[in-house]
């Protein structure tokens, strides 16, 4: 008893140390207010892109934050000028698009989300907090927590995928890598929560597109992964570019004041995104950029990234009565509150041979290949193809064979290709080598040098011909109509095939593509999105089952884009599916006015996907046995208590990704046929079957209902356990 009271005494100690520092800054924060001019306090909500070309505005105290610097050297020097020169020395903020490292490159956040490991992803985080802060960078605008359900959208890259459950998940552990266990410690990395909200269901998959969602669907899909970051301690948050339902949302007084401060008790700091403000113009949501700087701020919005309306109109805005003095101070509060957590006043500077001292460093590029490994799915392996012999004859050709810069994947402003390890460079420690360039980039559609792949294969064992997409071929901006691969890369399989040789295709992207064309052309697919700095290892060694793929699709592939948006939770319509569609081809001539099957698919692609979210094979196979519910009834505060036996039933040692999915059979508003609420990585050697174990708590099934109140509605409800979202027996249960 004594030692739990000791522990209860250190726990009630160490809360007490944490609300004091909170009001030791909250009073630092009042008293620098007190002695702000307004000039002073709109200079702290303007952040630039640059660094000594504004020293004279720096030193006028006219600049909060800069983004895009990166040298030590310089973040020191207008440091200098800001703490040194300016009238009260506050420091500035220094930012960077840090997204999925800095100098180490990890796979983009889409192939983090794929390992279904929050561990992984969150060392990941780690490490670029690590490398970028040491750069003088304590700020980044990550992570991205858009629900992405068309990949046709350029950004899925650089989100979780499809799901609010995994996107949480993911979320939380890059908040939690990037910002590390104290916000003062010099390589704490403050996160930035974006975009909010709704930016990912842009109509068509066009960049920056309306998206018209009824608040009962932002609650329930759209909300959750960013209540789960700030509920982890997110220092900051950025709002989206597009409108929701007409109201663009850095313009949205509901959602920045009414969710965000009051239901959510945020006391973070709010930026816009790239003159998300200045663009309010544009979507004729304001008359001109004065008008659009005084409907961001009394939105609640605190610091304007780009647009230099606040520096331009605030002063004149409060003059006119259409911003209150008390907006203004409520906006710098948060800003200052934040350069206070992160211990900007007592450690401004940099030492500026850090940098590079810590970039690359061995145990960064090894998490950064573990990273890669997990996130690679194998979508394909006829007759065990896959793991090919080591030191066996390849035939290596395809343009991301050895692309080091596209190999890297989107927002990879620091990475330096030089650092990168591509395929061609690691396959040669465990195969004989034959390298056959044909295209030279994903794009290009001239064949010409087929034929001399196809004479060299004859020398070879196996063909390993590697595709995908360059970097710039996704990310923002780089929305697409049609996913097939680009250029003669689909041309380029096919004459492999026709070789007789067994084919493996690798696929290195910043989405899930349309391949089942090029599926029929090739004996095995690994699919890794673009994997990073060690992606050339993390593939050689899965090619020479030195290891053995884990990787998870955490969104849905298509069979066409077509089909887009399509994901797997989605609600369930009055004529589900039953698996009996009449397809295209198989209508007869002059056939009656019918309803072909009665239910909602496309003629010419059927109803199913390509491959269903949370999809990925093995070199082995895994047998899931006894699975059990302790309670076939269960009341609003239990927990489901569930087990299950798994087996490995193959010859390999590896990592099965269990993961368990709910339904609400009947509820006060359609409900999604399925829905993620559990993972689990289980690592098992051959024949060995472990008992597993998993809880979920019954408040987790709560969602919004009709009345918009967030409950736990009572009745019957099933639950799978399996190995993606299409698999597996359900067990009933009930909610009393």
């Amino acid at each position: 008893m004594r030692i739990k009271h000791f522990v209860l005494l250190l726990a009630a100690l160490a809360c007490s140390s944490v609300a004091m520092a909170q009001a030791d800054i909250e009073q630092r924060v009042e008293e620098l207010l007190q002695k702000m001019t307004l000039e002073e306090k709109i200079g702290q909500m303007n952040q630039v892109s640059g660094g000594l070309q504004f020293s004279k505005e720096i030193a006028a105290g006219q600049i909060g934050s800069v983004l895009n610097i990166v040298d030590p050297v310089e973040v020191n020097a207008i440091q200098r000028i800001a703490v040194e020169q300016s009238r009260l020395g506050i420091p500035l903020l220094v930012s960077r698009d840090v997204i999925h490292g800095f100098r180490t490159i990890f796979p983009i956040p889409l192939g983090m989300a794929a390992t279904f490991d929050t561990a992984v992803v969150e060392r990941g985080a780690r490490v670029a907090a690590v490398e970028s802060t040491a750069a003088g960078v304590r700020w980044t605008f990550s992570p991205m927590l858009d629900i992405a359900r068309d990949s046709r959208w350029g950004r899925v890259a650089e989100g979780s995928g499809e799901d609010p459950y995994l996107d949480s998940q993911m979320g939380v552990a890059m908040v939690k890598g990037y910002q590390g266990e104290k916000f003062d410690d010099p390589t704490c990395l403050a996160a930035c929560v974006k975009h909010f909200v709704g930016y990912g269901a842009a109509e068509g998959g066009r960049d920056y597109n309306t998206a018209m969602i009824s608040e009962r669907s932002l609650r329930n899909t759209y909300f959750p992964a960013f209540k789960a970051c700030i509920d982890a301690g997110a220092l900051t948050l950025m709002t989206s570019f597009n409108d929701v339902d007409g109201v663009p949302s850095t313009g949205n007084k509901w959602l920045l004041k009414d969710v965000l401060r009051q239901e959510w008790g945020f006391d973070g700091m709010v930026v816009t995104d790239w003159n998300s403000s200045g663009e309010m113009v544009m979507h004729g949501f304001a008359e001109d950029l004065k008008d659009a700087t005084a409907i961001s701020i009394n939105a609640g919005v605190d610091m304007d990234m780009m647009s230099f309306g606040f520096i331009a109109h605030t002063k004149t805005l409060v003059e006119e009565g259409k911003l209150s003095m008390a907006t203004i101070d409520n906006a710098v509060r948060n800003i200052l509150r934040l350069k206070f957590r992160l211990g900007l006043f007592e450690n401004p500077y940099v030492d500026e041979s850090l940098a590079r001292k810590v970039a690359y460093a061995p145990e960064h590029l090894a998490a950064a290949k573990q990273c890669a490994v997990e996130s690679a799915i194998l979508l394909q392996n006829k007759g065990d193809v896959l793991p090919l012999k080591q030191n066996s004859t390849i035939l290596v050709t395809g343009p991301m064979a050895d692309a080091p810069y596209d190999q890297l994947g989107t927002w990879t402003f620091d990475g330096e290709e030089q650092y990168t390890v591509t395929p061609l460079k690691a396959l040669g420690a465990h195969f004989n080598v034959i390298n056959v360039p044909t295209l030279t980039y994903s794009r290009d559609k001239e064949t010409k040098s087929f034929k001399a792949a196809q004479k060299a294969a004859k020398k070879a064992d196996a063909i390993v011909v590697f595709v995908g997409e360059e970097a710039i071929l996704s990310g923002e901006a780089h929305s697409l109509s049609q996913l097939n691969l680009q250029g003669a890369q689909s041309e380029l399989i096919a004459a492999m095939k026709a070789t007789g040789k067994p084919v493996v295709v690798v696929v290195m992207a910043g989405r899930a593509l349309t391949i089942e064309r090029d599926l029929a052309q090739c004996d095995a697919m690994l699919y890794s999105f673009h994997p990073g700095t060690m992606g050339g290892e993390a593939l050689a060694d899965l090619l020479a089952g030195v290891a053995v793929p884990s990787g998870k699709a955490p969104m849905t592939f298509l069979r066409d884009s077509g089909q887009a948006p399509f994901y797997y939770n989605h609600p369930m319509t009055g004529r589900p599916n039953l698996g009996n569609e009449t397809l295209l081809n198989d209508i007869p001539l002059k056939a009656g006015q019918t309803s072909l099957g009665c239910t909602s698919f496309y003629l010419d692609s059927g109803y199913g996907p390509l491959f269903p979210f949370g999809y990925g094979l093995s070199y082995t196979t895994f047998e899931y046995k006894n699975i059990s519910i302790d309670k076939q009834a269960y009341d609003k505060s239990d927990s489901i208590h569930i087990s299950f036996d798994l087996t490995n039933t193959g010859k390999y040692e590896a990592t099965e990704v269990v993961q368990i999915y709910v339904r609400d059979l009947v509820g006060s508003v359609v409900r999604p046929v399925k829905e993620l609420k559990g993972f689990m990585r289980v690592s098992l050697k051959p024949g060995e079957t472990k008992h597993c174990e998993h809880e979920i708590a019954v408040s987790d099934l709560a969602y919004w209902n009709y009345d918009m109140e967030y409950v736990v509605e009572a009745g019957r409800f099933e639950l799978w356990v399996a190995g993606d979202s299409a698999s597996g027996e359900a067990l009933g249960f009930e909610v009393k």
